[in-house]
């Protein structure tokens, strides 16, 4: 995402592997301007700025906000390692090598690299520095910044930031403003993008400083912002640099507009809701369906002073649901994993909870063409016909798919079919609910951290809870909660995986064998399945869009039989709620939101409001 709508670096919902993309080596090694996976770049190397910007938007003003990451506090301006909560925007205080262009699958554009040259063979790719880049100190960026910043984040980094890098071998400063990738292995399709959207760190000053440790030091850095004031785990602000040595780059031009960025933490969405509507910050995108319908039926509304605005998303919207903690033996027997997947009614969810504002979520890949739609086409079983002896049946019919009840809430077939699986795995009914066959009772613990999901979650336990299980949530602050899914210490979660358009190497720390036994790894329900690794294996190395969609296709059919989650929701839409002060351009980046990265501050509309 852009600069104002991701998370920090290695701090949000898996935000900072979605970075990385992939790359296609090209046959004969050049100087690029830019860089991306299986076709040619959109922008020619005199482009002057993205069409999703204005060129000329003015700059200004101040811009206040709820995150988009979904964390409700901070203790940390290190964004980098596992350690703590890191403060959202973070990623506008440091650049990268190479931006992303935000109407592009996967492309990014010259930033502290004015050029990127891959080898024939994809082994290395070198980066050519612009001698002007600059620290906010005034101190110069130079080849061995770079090389310390790979060298560090690979060895102490977030592994969100240091696992996509593993097959990166080594870098290496040819000359001040000369840095060399090398990279090993077969996996080496995403590197070149991958390092390039790395952020780049002082070695002068993160030598002084223990890299692996939480700080509140606001850290130097040579994007187009430093911290400003703060109050930890209430709010942030960043100030725009007048100085900042790449304002006037191609990819820069029209964004940054704001003299002052801030983020605003509350502990619930609904206090977010009223903290807008009284004015006390400026923007918030609305996840909430229930707010949504019926929560801004107040008078700044009516009288046009915040304004409502539904933009599409068309994104991929990735995998959201109910995710199994396999690690635990109660889950391992697949019957179990399916009968919870029986006992959620959906239909009756979006109908009474949802106002009808969402669509049910199949696929790991769901609305987008990686998604598995029928039968296996003869490409796909192409790649799992070796395997069959080793995957359920199911994954060679038609893509499993969740049940779909009338809605009513009175879903017994579902119900009867779910007792029926806990049986047959050994989980007998009781006067006093199921219980194994040492008299242990099915205990589910459902770990949320916020209030808005107690009315989603409820009925859920409920049903769990007529069908015999001992089912109850369980809902602890951001910091213990976070803390909890880094140890993997829950029974099921939410998570939403937000997936790129170009899938890759970030497979492996979402759904691969290695990260289920990785700390703080993205891998949840601790997925560990040998096939779908070598599946995932072939998506990493296809060379062309074809493959890496019937790679794709198969894998999710892999994911979806082996009832790793519950399925929940999606909706390809943002709907935003914000004072009526701002303006944007006409055009929308294809793949973000655009808000509030494009726009800018209206002096006119500001004025009236008084804001």
């Amino acid at each position: 995402m852009g600069r104002f709508g991701r998370a920090s670096f290695g701090a949000g919902i898996l935000t900072a592997l979605t970075l990385a993309a992939g790359f296609a080596s090209p046959l004969t090694a050049e100087p690029r301007h830019g860089l991306s996976i299986f076709g040619d770049l959109k922008y020619p190397a005199d482009f002057k700025h993205f069409d999703y910007v204005n060129p000329d938007a003015p700059k200004g003003g101040k811009a206040s906000q709820i995150g988009s990451a979904g964390v409700t506090t901070f203790d940390s301006f290190n964004s980098f390692i596992l350690k703590g909560d890191a403060a959202q925007g973070m990623e506008l205080v440091f650049d990268t090598l190479m931006a992303r262009a935000l109407d592009e699958p996967d492309a990014v554009y010259g930033l502290v690299a004015e050029t990127a040259d891959v080898a024939p063979d994809g082994m290395s790719v070198t980066f050519k520095l612009r001698p002007e880049a600059k620290f906010a100190d005034g101190s110069p960026v130079t080849a061995e910044d770079v090389v310390f910043s790979f060298e560090t984040i690979k060895a102490k980094g977030h592994p969100a930031l240091s696992i996509p890098i593993r097959d990166v071998k080594s870098a290496e400063a040819l000359d001040p403003h000369t840095v060399r990738y090398a990279f090993e292995g077969t996996l080496i399709r995403d590197l070149p993008l991958t390092v390039a959207t790395l952020p780049v760190l002082s070695k002068a000053y993160y030598t002084a400083r223990e890299f692996d440790k939480t700080t509140l030091e606001p850290p130097l850095g040579s994007g187009p912002y430093k911290v400003g004031p703060f109050k930890a785990g209430t709010f942030v602000t960043y100030l725009r640099r007048d100085d900042y040595w790449g304002k006037d780059l191609p990819v820069n031009r029209g964004i940054n507009n704001f003299d002052e960025v801030r983020y605003e933490y509350y502990r619930d969405r609904s206090l977010e809701l009223e903290g807008l509507l009284a004015g006390n910050f400026d923007f918030r995108e609305e996840f909430t369906s229930k707010d949504w319908a019926t929560g801004y039926d107040r008078q700044p509304v009516k009288d046009g002073r915040i304004k409502l605005l539904t933009i599409p998303d068309e994104r991929p919207s990735g995998a959201q649901g109910f995710f199994i903690n396999m690690r635990r033996d109660k889950f391992k027997d697949i019957r179990v994993r399916q009968a919870l997947g029986l006992a959620f009614d959906f239909e009756w969810s979006n109908k009474n909870l949802f106002f009808g504002l969402y669509t049910r979520t199949a696929s790991y890949f769901e609305n987008s063409d990686l998604k598995a739609v029928g039968k296996p086409s003869p490409e796909e079983l192409a790649l799992l016909e070796p395997y069959r002896d080793k995957l359920p049946a199911a994954v060679f019919g038609e893509a499993v798919s969740p049940p779909v009840t009338d809605g009513s809430g009175n879903n017994r077939l579902q119900l009867r079919e779910a007792a029926k699986l806990l049986a047959e795995a050994g989980w007998a009914q009781t006067p006093q609910g199921v219980r194994n066959a040492a008299g242990q009772p099915l205990s589910i613990e459902i770990l949320i951290d916020s209030p808005s999901f107690e009315r989603i979650v409820a009925p859920y336990i409920k049903i769990l809870k007529s069908i015999g299980i001992d089912a109850s949530m369980r809902m602890v602050d951001d910091a213990q909660y976070q803390r909890r899914l880094k140890d993997f210490d829950f029974d099921l979660t939410t998570q939403r995986y937000a997936l790129r358009l170009t899938p890759g190497v970030e497979l492996t720390n979402f759904w691969g064998s290695k990260a289920a036994a990785t700390v703080g790894s993205f891998n949840l329900a601790g997925i560990a399945d040998p096939v779908l690794d070598e599946l995932i294996d072939k998506i990493v190395k296809a060379k062309s869009r074809a493959e890496l969609v019937t790679a794709t296709r198969a894998a999710d059919r892999v994911l979806r039989a082996g009832y790793y989650w519950v399925p929940q929701w999606y909706k390809g839409a943002h709907n935003l709620a914000f004072w009526d002060k701002f303006a944007w351009p006409q055009v929308k980046p294809k793949y973000e939101r655009g808000a509030l990265e494009t726009w800018w501050v209206d002096s006119e509309k500001a004025k009236a409001l008084g804001r």
